[in-house]
């Protein structure tokens, strides 16, 4: 009987382990609305697949503008409808194409208002990983989303015995008033009673997009009235303009849900209708939810985890939001709409966009390196095709188009990173070809003559002038790398050289890097707490104690500069406690004295410590952000997340490391929060970090084992990770010496 019983209780635990989902653990809500004037991360909570064309989510604003980039606010009390397009975490709203919204009435009423708003509560609003609920409370429908790659999928269940309606509203679009956003032309088309289609070709944050749908209907439309502005075409077709809108009434005498199966395409109506005749072969909407759900599983699941379920939570939402963009931009077909507006078709790979890369580069996409390395691959050939139409690589890559968002040029550090950390299937030769000539191409803020001539960016010749040195500089050791792999020495030297730009605008009287002008003048006055935006001023985003520390392909440099591990010690200590703060720009928040984790400059500051003998002020920092500024509730993050960057920085950390130079291969070890966690290779191996802990007061590291043996290096490899182990700490409430010697520094 104790037998029975314990292999009874055996076949439990297995089952339970086995069933336990790690989509479980991801929360759309997360980030989606500030509380009392805080950031939130600007997420939505819509349904997507990873990696897809398609975010299906509900708008909160009737015209969406930058304190609602993504489209929906948790504060919000209202939905306008459920557009295919979205932006998850950016600081600029855009996208917002093709939104749908169910009405019940009389269609010659509604005709005669543009505002289909209705009223929601939490409590009817349901969302998980590729589906998203909610009750219009003003109608009474239930709206039930999910998606495909490159499809929606719509439910709508209205009430017994209440008049049927659907909007199509492709006028819809971010706040006009900003950005010079209008629409030049659309087209709405009936093809017959079960399908539309249609197009709209707008101008926004990228100059131009063509963004063309196909819809299946699950009931024959009974009226229709399509709309350009105030004109009104009953049961017509066809109408053409820059401000339209149908209205579509169906039966609901049985009561059945009404479904909507919509592809997308950003090259015509024939592809999306391929797209989606692909992707959405039958009526089954919970299939589709369900396949959703699979697709998530497996793409969540690289990363296996245990810790508490808040931190779970937290850590699986990081990485969903992670791996939302860059998204798919070409048809099932391989065709995609190229820079200069012609037909491009791939070699068999997809074609992505949405790269914030000012962002992306410092923490998503060493991660994806990691655990999308295929998919790496693809996202490498998207910018390179970028460059063979547009001249040099893109600054901010959206919708197929640049958008020329931020500065520098941080394609470079993605494509050199993927292409040392050996991903294959990329044309060395061809990416040296594209970052050589996209670091000595002029363009908007990167003149390169000026960069040559003067050794650094001039304030008065061009502005943002520190940032962009700073960066550049970074951008070229990048580009030294790639040449010193090819045997290309004259390229290496000349890019080592301008990555040392940086020590030209150190002022040794002041300790920090300030700008000159075109004669080396110092120009005054200069306030290291000041804050700059995106030009006018030297510094992007930030202030000078903020971007003090952006040199990390040279940290030792840095500390040289500083006068040393102590001096530079003592400024960072200052850094971190130092209170004071004036004129704060829009993306300064998640305070620790001048750090700010709420905008990328600072994202790696903390890990400094480890490069100066004090790694413990580094297990200190890092463990400070990670619990007091993340959490679960619709404030979870201390700023923008900016298309999984922020969400990438706690994904890394949470496992104990980060790569201070996203392009070196190199992690420095900070302080795991999580007791154990594995990561899925795609070469068949597994790392896994051990770090158990007796209270959330164990966050100093007391020894370290890797693969068993005895580790005092303050950072690990790529390849280290890559050839699979296991990296084993013991933690402690109270600073240990482990790693303080020099040779344990990383470099």
């Amino acid at each position: 009987m104790k037998k029975i019983t314990l292999l009874f209780l055996l076949s439990f635990f297995v089952l339970h382990v086995y069933a336990e989902k790690v989509t479980d653990y991801v929360n759309p809500f997360i980030g989606t609305g500030a509380i009392e004037n805080s950031l939130s991360g600007n997420n939505y909570p819509g349904a997507t697949s990873p990696f897809g064309m398609v975010q299906l989510s509900p708008d909160t604003r009737q015209s969406p503008d930058w304190d609602v980039a993504c489209g929906y606010n948790y504060n919000d009390t209202n939905i306008y409808g459920f557009s295919h397009t979205h932006l998850s975490g950016t600081g600029v709203a855009e996208l917002f194409d093709v939104m749908l919204m169910p009405v019940t009435g009389d269609i010659r009423e509604l005709v005669s208002t543009n505002d289909y708003h209705s009223s929601f509560s939490h409590k009817e609003e349901s969302a998980r990983p590729g589906y998203y609920q909610v009750k219009l409370q003003d109608s009474g429908i239930n709206a039930e989303l999910t998606t495909t790659t490159r499809a929606g999928f719509h439910k709508y269940t209205y009430p017994s015995g209440a008049k049927a309606n659907v909007v199509f509203d492709l006028d819809h679009s971010r706040d006009k008033g900003s950005w010079g956003t209008r629409i030049i032309l659309s087209q709405i088309r009936i093809v017959d009673e079960y399908t539309i289609e249609g197009f709209r070709i707008i101008t926004g944050w990228p100059n131009l997009r063509k963004v063309c749908f196909y819809a299946k209907l699950s009931k024959p439309i009974r009226q229709s009235v399509l709309r350009n502005g105030d004109t009104k075409y009953f049961d017509t077709p066809v109408v053409n303009g820059n401000k339209l809108s149908a209205i579509l009434e169906f039966d609901n005498k049985d009561n059945a849900p009404l479904l909507i199966k919509l592809g997308l395409s950003p090259v015509s109506a024939e592809n999306a209708k391929l797209n989606l005749e692909k992707e959405i072969r039958d009526w089954n909407f919970e299939k589709v939810v369900a396949e959703a759900d699979r697709e998530w599983e497996k793409e969540l699941g690289k990363l296996k985890v245990e810790g508490t379920q808040e931190q779970k939570q937290i850590f699986y939402t990081a990485l969903y939001h992670a791996l939302i963009q860059p998204n798919t931009i070409s048809d099932v077909n391989g065709e995609y709409m190229t820079t200069d507006f012609s037909l491009g078709k791939t070699d068999g790979s997809i074609q992505y966009s949405t790269f914030s890369l000012w962002d992306t580069y410092r923490a998503a996409h060493p991660l994806y390196t990691l655990i999308q390395k295929d998919r790496t691959v693809d996202f490498v050939k998207s910018l390179m095709a970028h460059y063979e139409t547009y001249g040099y690589l893109p600054i901010w890559h959206l919708w197929g188009q640049e958008n020329y968002c931020m500065i520098g040029n941080h394609s470079i550090p993605v494509i050199v990173d993927a292409v040392m950390k050996g991903c294959r299937g990329i044309d060395i030769e061809k990416a040296y070809e594209a970052v050589k000539n996209s670091s000595t191409t002029n363009h908007l803020n990167s003149p390169f003559d000026v960069w040559e001539k003067y050794g650094y960016m001039p304030e008065n010749i061009q502005t943002q002038s520190v940032s962009i040195t700073l960066e550049m500089a970074f951008n070229d050791w990048c580009v030294a790398q790639l040449a010193n792999k090819l045997g290309k020495k004259d390229d290496y030297d000349r890019f080592m050289k301008r990555s040392q730009y940086y020590r030209n605008l150190y002022n040794k009287e002041t300790h920090f890097f300030q700008s000159k002008d075109d004669k080396g003048n110092w120009i005054e006055p200069f306030d290291p707490f000041r804050y700059g935006a995106n030009g006018g001023y030297p510094f992007t985003e930030g202030n000078a104690w903020q971007y003090y520390w952006y040199v990390p392909q040279d940290v030792p440099g840095l500390i040289a500069l500083t006068g040393g591990d102590k001096a530079f010690v003592e400024k960072l200590d200052e850094f971190f406690t130092n209170d004071h703060h004036e004129e704060l720009n829009d993306n300064a928040s998640g305070f620790i004295g001048q750090y700010a984790h709420g905008n990328e400059p600072s994202h790696h500051v903390a890990y400094l410590y480890n490069y100066a003998g004090e790694p413990w002020k580094t297990q200190k920092y890092v463990s400070q952000i990670m619990t007091e500024l993340y959490n679960t509730n619709s404030a979870g993050y201390a700023g923008n997340d900016d298309c999984g960057e922020m969400s990438a920085w706690y994904v890394f950390s949470a496992m104990g490391f980060y790569p201070v130079n996203p392009a070196n291969g190199v992690y420095v070890i900070g302080s795991p929060l999580l007791q154990k966690a594995e990561i899925e290779l795609e070469n068949g191996k597994s790392f896994t970090i051990i770090a158990p802990k007796k209270s959330g007061k164990d966050i100093y590291i007391q020894s370290v084992s890797l693969n068993g043996k005895k580790y005092d290096k303050t950072y690990i490899t790529h390849s280290d990770i890559i050839n699979g182990g296991i990296l084993e700490f013991k933690m402690g409430a109270s600073p240990s010496k482990w790693g303080v010697k020099a040779e344990n520094r990383p470099n």
